[in-house]
């Protein structure tokens, strides 16, 4: 045991370590979607699944690997993460088709699943609990570096050595935290006897993949003919064979028990509703930014990271006052703000204004930071502390869930004013594009876009509220009954 203290720093920091480049890799290569697509030469659908299959293969994996880790050791599952990751970054870097770079992706993201799904265990077992605030503090931020440095160092990679350096250059990194984790990791204990829900892996997988199908290929195939109804039909039995699993199976993947908590069930669906508005803003940024008013990609990031530095700053006042005023009503607070900041967002020119861009972006990145720890805590403080892992990956498999939409949608709402194969030309810069006017159509659908999304901000508004009033009238009811 004193060994293991000895070497908690030093975990902490290969953990963090990880955070920060899963978090840089997603970043970076938002920025570097249009080059991709012009070095490939693929269309918008198939540059789109560059981001949304690495969301998808980590979300699938999340929860097992949670439970992998538990049967087969925590450092094992983390170091095998950390090998597949590596592998398949080394493959994206060297790929040479648009769909031997999404296979490659899938790799990718499904090394990162079991990285991250071990992480916050990893430091939690680390730690004592006077330290375990300041650790998770510490993890978290990692995070918010990774969203600052992806935009910035990946439009300068992409500028001066091309799209493939943004792969590379995370090389060393996971090598590094590869042998950090051989060399200060200790093994946990192993619990062979537990059962996998592989039912409910391959049902939750099927249905999510073809959920993101039909949405990402509604438009072309069209929303009637019979492939897209017939993708929609299977993906619906997929849901409802996922959910009767669940409900009967020894060790079930989702634990619907949890959703009897009003607090946690209405949280979950915050969560979604939240995610799906939020993470649009990178795409739908890179695409106005690069595609309308054809910056660079450096200069593109820079304005990006307005989105993040104010919640690095803001981070560690956020969690004093939700523990001041409530984590409900500072929550609604900030989706409050995020309404307003988005909506402002929505009315964008043709022409740059760093005023309007920058600063919506440092009111929306405020909010967040005060939104995003407040939702966390509603749902965590909801359920029983005994279920708090459970509940924590269901937390996290509906934030990526709703991360994975949110790039499809984007794209979606933008087709709906433009062509699907003149939006693929417009991001990728090439053809003839003012003869159609592309650049002014392509600023209105993303203005729209945008105001499309703050619809799901307001219904998240809109329950959060009914959680504040709901927690008011159980107060307001208790004191009568002590009356």
């Amino acid at each position: 045991m004193t060994n293991l203290k000895t070497h908690k720093w030093s975990i902490l920091l290969v953990v963090t370590l990880v955070s920060f480049i899963t978090n840089l890799d997603s970043t970076i290569v938002i920025i570097g979607l249009p080059k991709m697509m012009e070095g490939l030469n693929i269309s918008m659908i198939s540059g789109l699944w560059i981001i949304t299959g690495y969301i998808i293969a980590s979300t699938v994996l999340i929860l097992p690997a949670g439970k992998w880790a538990d049967t087969f050791g925590t450092k094992r599952i983390f170091v095998i993460g950390l090998i597949i990751f590596a592998v398949g970054t080394i493959l994206c870097g060297i790929a040479n088709t648009g769909l031997t770079l999404n296979i490659f992706r899938l790799i990718q993201g499904s090394g990162a699943a079991l990285a991250t799904a071990t992480a916050t265990p990893t430091i939690v077992k680390n730690f004592p609990s006077s330290q375990l605030g300041l650790a998770l503090s510490i993890n978290a931020t990692s995070w918010v570096i990774g969203a600052i440095v992806g935009p910035v160092v990946g439009g300068v990679l992409i500028t001066k050595l091309g799209w493939r350096s943004i792969f590379f250059i995370t090389v060393p990194f996971v090598l590094l935290c590869i042998i950090g984790a051989l060399l200060v990791m200790k093994e946990t204990e192993l619990n062979m006897k537990q059962k996998n829900d592989f039912t409910g892996i391959i049902t939750f997988s099927l249905g999510l993949v073809l959920t993101m199908v039909v949405l990402s290929e509604g438009q072309s195939l069209g929303w009637l003919s019979y492939e897209t109804l017939g993708l929609l039909i299977t993906a619906i039995l997929l849901w409802i064979a996922f959910i009767i699993t669940e409900l009967h199976v020894e060790n079930p993947l989702f634990n619907f028990n949890l959703l009897l908590y009003r607090n946690y069930s209405i949280g979950l669906v915050i969560t979604l509703c939240y995610c799906i508005a939020y993470f649009s803003l990178p795409l739908l940024l890179s695409i106005y930014l690069q595609s309308a008013l054809h910056l660079s990609p450096t200069m593109s990031g820079l304005l990006m990271i307005s989105l993040s530095v104010p919640q690095l700053v803001i981070g560690p006042f956020a969690g004093k006052l939700v523990d001041h005023i409530g984590s409900l009503k500072t929550l609604t607070f900030g989706i409050i703000f995020l309404i307003i900041g988005i909506f402002f967002l929505g009315n964008l020119e043709d022409e740059l204004s760093i005023s309007a861009i920058v600063t919506p972006l440092i009111l929306l990145s405020i909010a967040n930071g005060l939104a995003w720890p407040s939702l966390a805590k509603t749902i965590l403080s909801a359920v029983p502390k005994e279920q708090s892992g459970s509940a924590s990956g269901m937390h996290y498999t509906i934030m990526n869930v709703g991360k994975a939409l949110s790039q499809t949608l984007a794209i979606l709402t933008i087709e709906v004013v433009i062509p699907a194969d003149v939006v693929s030309k417009a991001i990728i810069g090439i053809g003839n594009l003012n003869s159609i006017n592309i650049n002014g159509n392509l600023v209105t659908s993303i203005d729209s876009s945008f105001k499309f999304f703050t619809i799901f901000f307001v219904i998240a508004l809109i329950l959060s509220l009914f959680l504040l009033y709901s927690k008011w009238n159980d107060n307001h009811n208790e004191k009568e009954n002590m009356v």
